[in-house]
């Protein structure tokens, strides 16, 4: 996953001046699919046309399975570009647990990577006792390792490391538990991600001793990795881009611009039938991709034509489309096209179009220290996140991270227990709903910081408490939630006021069952609750009336 990153100051229109001819002749020369009758053609035009569909809008809360051979060492996101980053944490780490980048890399930690506890019924299972809707796992990240049996990537999950098709196992698993299955695209990033791996030492008794980022099939004579090229993992067979050696300038260049050494046509290709491959292969509902627009673009309509391949494949298969590409800072025009992703953030308004947040327990990849200090959100706010992101149009997609091995440890299990008992409490003011005509109320609605880039506004504004009301819709019905309990057992909500908007006839407590007194008022609606459940996560107050 993406860290904070700074947009190119112009927006994506400012990138036309930083097309290359080589660029534009991907464009030109790209292989566009054969078309008879299909209703999408890979442009923005065209895929306006699209529809969220309604599996989608319901579903409201998925999991995802992030986990790939960067949780192998469980020191966090970003591993296998960060260990090649000279003097950082996690080199050091690397350094101190396998050694030095130039004799042990990222291949090497591919090796060590077994899966050996990887159990993909069991914690499918466990994520939709939960209260998930939907599962996403992992295709392949920036360290450009396919999780699948993939027919144009030799280094992928069957070939190496846990020598199993993982991504069969997870789609197997989420058919039988009847949960949609989405697939995690981030490959087309290693070109750029992965420049770090061509670096040396400055200084100390390996200085300029190149990283194994620089080999080639002809230094694997005699060791594990004989006949497999690691450029075609490492993707760095390309000069250096500009302000390569600045670890912070790949933030700025996530948009294929700001002086990024230009993709080349060939790698290009391969993600583009990599992608495809997948989809052929696991016959995905959802496809994600960590990438601002879509991959590769504006320098490659690889993701353009992928999008349009989903969406007829969906419409041939079900007769009617239903397939979700997600993607990041989209504009207007954009998020006609897909689903509006923000990453770690939400937005502080009722969205026009249905849009997702992605975030994670912890780190995007397993962290150890995240466990041992106590680090993980907890359910309360889990939850929290996920009623404040329905009443505003959108979906949570909520990262477990796994452990190297693929077990969940004891800390995350009690977390996503906790978020599944009160699912099975609240979900009919979950599951189904709509934004009502006002999102909530309450003083952390003026405390919501502004997205960052992809998102990264989370956690910022002021704690949710039980003056912070959110509201949904489903048919009749409002739902009004609680986000906290009031100490007086006595919940005010000023936006249902006398006359303002409609008139409130019966009032329940979901878990609670029976009719609670109230009175509607210029104050607003007034209820008088019985005593606090158990539980201090969230409450739901069923509302049947007549509402305008």
């Amino acid at each position: 996953m993406m860290k904070r990153r700074t947009l190119i100051k112009g927006g994506l229109a400012g990138l036309a001046t930083l097309y290359t001819a080589r660029s534009f002749a991907h464009l030109q020369s790209a292989r566009l699919p054969s078309i008879k009758e299909e209703p999408f053609l890979p442009t923005w035009d065209s895929l306006a046309q699209y529809r969220v569909p309604d599996w989608f809008r319901d579903a409201k809360f998925g999991v995802w399975a992030h986990w790939g051979p960067q949780c192998q060492p469980e020191r966090g996101d970003w591993y296998a570009r960060g260990m090649y980053q000279e003097g950082s944490d996690q080199y050091q780490y690397h350094c101190e647990k396998y050694g030095h980048p130039s004799k042990f890399g990222f291949k090497d930690v591919i090796n060590e990577w077994k899966a050996e506890r990887w159990d993909p019924e069991y914690l499918v299972g466990l994520y939709k006792k939960a209260g998930a809707r939907y599962f996403m796992a992992l295709a392949n990240h920036h360290d450009n390792l396919d999780l699948f049996d993939s027919k144009h990537q030799r280094w992928n999950s069957i070939n190496l490391g846990p020598k199993k098709d993982l991504m069969a196992g997870w789609a197997k698993a989420a058919k039988r538990q009847g949960l949609p299955l989405g697939v995690s695209v981030h490959s087309a990033h290693a070109w750029r991600w992965y420049e770090t791996a061509q670096r040396s030492d400055t200084k100390g008794p390996m200085a300029g001793v190149p990283y194994d980022g620089q080999m080639t099939a002809k230094h694997g004579d005699g060791t594990w990795w004989q006949g497999y090229d690691p450029q075609e993992l490492y993707a760095q067979n390309h000069p250096l881009s500009k302000d390569s050696l600045n670890d912070h300038a790949i933030h700025g260049q996530w948009n294929w611009g700001n002086g990024v050494y230009p993709p080349s046509k060939a790698y290009c290709d391969n993600f583009y039938d990599r992608t495809l491959d997948l989809i052929e292969k696991y016959d995905p509902e959802l496809v994600y991709f960590d990438d601002t627009v879509l991959p590769l673009w504006p320098v490659s309509d690889a993701g353009l034509r992928i999008a349009a391949h989903l969406y007829n494949k969906s419409i041939r298969k079900n007769g009617k489309l239903s397939a979700v590409v997600c993607g990041k800072i989209l504009d207007a025009q954009q998020r006609k096209c897909m689903v509006w992703d923000i990453e770690r953030g939400q937005s502080n308004a009722i969205e026009p179009l249905p849009w997702q947040t992605d975030t994670c327990l912890g780190q995007w990849h397993y962290d150890r220290r995240v466990y041992d200090n106590n680090h993980y959100k907890s359910a309360k706010t889990v939850i929290h996140t996920l009623v404040d992101i329905i009443s505003k149009n959108g979906n949570l997609m909520l990262n477990v991270p796994l452990r190297g091995d693929g077990s969940i440890d004891d800390k995350e299990l009690a977390i996503v227990e906790g978020i599944g008992k009160w699912i099975a409490i609240n979900g009919e003011g979950v599951y189904g709903t709509r934004p009502w005509k006002v999102f909530g109320e309450g003083p952390a609605i003026e405390s919501v910081a502004p997205l960052s880039a992809q998102g990264f506004n989370e956690g910022k504004g002021k704690p949710f408490g039980p003056a912070d009301i959110r509201f949904v819709v489903k048919g009749k019905t409002l739902y009004a939630t609680l986000l906290g309990w009031p100490s007086d057992n006595t919940a005010l909500v000023k936006t249902l006021k006398a006359g303002a908007h409609g008139k409130v006839e019966k009032v329940s407590l979901l878990g609670h069952g029976k009719k609670l007194n109230f009175t509607q008022t210029a104050d607003g609606l007034k209820v008088s609750l019985p005593e606090q459940p158990s539980g201090d996560i969230a409450f739901i107050l069923k509302l049947e009336g007549s509402f305008v």
